[in-house]
């Protein structure tokens, strides 16, 4: 399993101009601060884990303010984990992972994906993540699983749907809340950083190296943005631009990089005579597939004895782009063209389940006014996009619609006082965080940050590429910065 497939499917990399409230440079301390106490375990096999997978890590829960803006009020426990470094003698400091999604677990990379990173760097770095407020085992965001089942698609064709779907997204805050207590209206990334922040003094580390991926990276800069003086390298690899003013530009972004890496697809099925659709004109075949989702005659590629959506089959290809996985959408495509309409209903989920997601709207603001503004959105998307006139991202514009202001809202990066350059690193054809976000981002940083484009396809290029694996492993050693314009080649996917 590679690095990207790590990402759950109800999970996306996305994100999205003002700074938010609080977000200014903290210098960093003189000393080594004092380490909170910790008490770390080795860490316990769950579910399916392998126990020898597990052997190594150690897992520690950190108490931190449900509120970072009331420090001394209630507290949470926060789930952590570290690995220490294999040749203590070479060892560098602490490297913390930088979880995306939203929604990932940083503990179970810890415990069970240590793939994600090189030998070298699990021989330097004690390597630490944790689980994000809200989030597995840190107080997870919990909601009626029934409910939360009826969540309207973001394909919203009337006014009267649009208000059904506000007040759905109320109704659904309103039980989300209740199960899940207080922490809920406090899991914006502000907080996190502040989080981030107390696991370093926890540690008794002065500064720590940072690599996060997709949503992660918003959690990077915002920290670098927060406690400069605290950082002693930083990588954000398939960045996420938290810029964006406005749902129309956000979606516009997120359906031109979902497009291009479709087109990708057709370019290398019109190529490959391995693709199960070559010789077949796939913009045909995919325009009558979400026609026909539309109608409920396509089944679920992973539960086939339901009907999916238009929006959760454009959800599902757009998921098959993050490898990319190729060879296995042409065959799923071809499946689903000559397959049979599904006659089941999907179960009722019974109990509670998580809802990892309720961190945009606290993120982001991306209101829209009306009905009419929404229709434009969709309107445009399908105008510009013909393919993936419906990103995965969409949802996080309808699933917003009706609920208070953002609490950490979009604005441009202000970063000043660094040691070292911000490392960024970004496919060309990133399905989910388009390249136009990272040279957004690099512009933002300026002379903070330094840009590595890798020239091929997918979500994340570390575990793809060995040029960037050693071009990052080389950076987080030895702070080795790579010239301005330094890029990577492609590495075709398999298939």
């Amino acid at each position: 399993m590679t690095a990207r497939q790590v990402l759950r499917t109800t999970a996306w990399g996305v994100v999205l101009g003002f700074a938010a409230a609080g977000l200014t440079a903290v210098p960093a301390p003189a000393e080594v601060p004092k380490p909170v106490t910790v008490q770390w375990s080795d860490c316990k096999p769950e579910g399916k884990d392998d126990p020898e997978e597990v052997k190594g890590s150690q897992c520690a829960t950190l108490q931190v303010p449900v509120d970072w803006h009331h420090p001394d009020g209630p507290t949470f426990g926060l789930a952590i984990a570290r690995r220490t470094a294999k040749s203590p003698s070479d060892r560098v400091g602490v490297l913390m992972w930088g979880p995306g999604g939203p929604g990932d677990s940083g503990v179970d990379r810890i415990k069970t994906g240590m793939f994600r990173f090189s030998e070298d760097l699990q021989d330097r770095f004690d390597i630490v993540s944790f689980d994000p407020r809200g989030v597995a085992r840190s107080n997870p965001v919990k909601c009626t699983a029934a409910l939360l089942a009826q969540q309207p698609s973001p394909i919203i064709k009337s006014a009267t749907a649009f208000r059904v779907t506000i007040a759905y997204n109320k109704q659904l805050a309103t039980d989300c809340r209740e199960h899940t207590g207080p922490v809920y209206d406090h899991i914006d990334t502000w907080q996190t950083v502040r989080d981030v922040d107390a696991i370093r003094t926890a540690l008794g580390e002065s500064a720590i190296s940072f690599h996060g991926s997709s949503y992660g990276t918003v959690l990077g800069g915002q920290y670098a943005e927060t406690y400069p003086g605290r950082v002693r390298a930083m990588v954000l690899e398939s960045v996420a631009d938290h810029s964006a003013a406005s749902a129309k530009e956000f979606v516009d972004d997120q359906a031109e990089a979902a497009q291009d890496s479709f087109s990708e697809f057709v370019k290398w099925c019109d190529s490959a005579t391995t693709c199960a659709l070559h010789g077949r004109d796939i913009h045909a075949l995919w325009t009558d597939l979400l026609a026909r989702a539309d109608r409920g005659e396509v089944p679920d590629p992973q539960h086939p004895d339901v009907a999916t959506t238009p929006f959760n089959l454009s959800f599902y290809v757009f998921r098959q782009l993050y490898d990319p996985e190729w060879r296995a959408l042409a065959d799923t495509l071809k499946q689903l063209d000559a397959s049979a309409p599904p006659t089941a209903q999907p179960p009722i989920p019974p109990g509670l389940a998580s809802n990892p997601l309720a961190v945009f709207c606290q993120d982001w603001n991306l209101q829209v006014s009306d009905y009419k503004e929404y229709a434009g959105l969709l309107a445009r998307l399908a105008r510009n996009n013909p393919d993936m006139r419906y990103p995965g991202q969409l949802m996080a514009v309808s699933m917003c619609l009706g609920q208070p202001p953002a609490t950490n809202p979009q604005h441009r990066l202000k970063v000043h006082g660094l040691d070292t350059p911000v490392l960024l690193a970004n496919a060309i054809h990133d399905p989910a965080t388009g390249y136009n976000w990272a040279k957004s981002v690099a512009r933002q940083l300026g002379n903070d940050g330094r840009l590595l484009t890798y020239e091929g396809w997918g979500h994340g290029s570390y575990t793809t590429s060995p040029c960037v694996q050693s071009t990052i492993d080389d950076y987080l050693i030895a702070r080795e910065v790579p010239k301005r314009g330094r890029s990577c080649p492609a590495v075709p996917p398999v298939g």
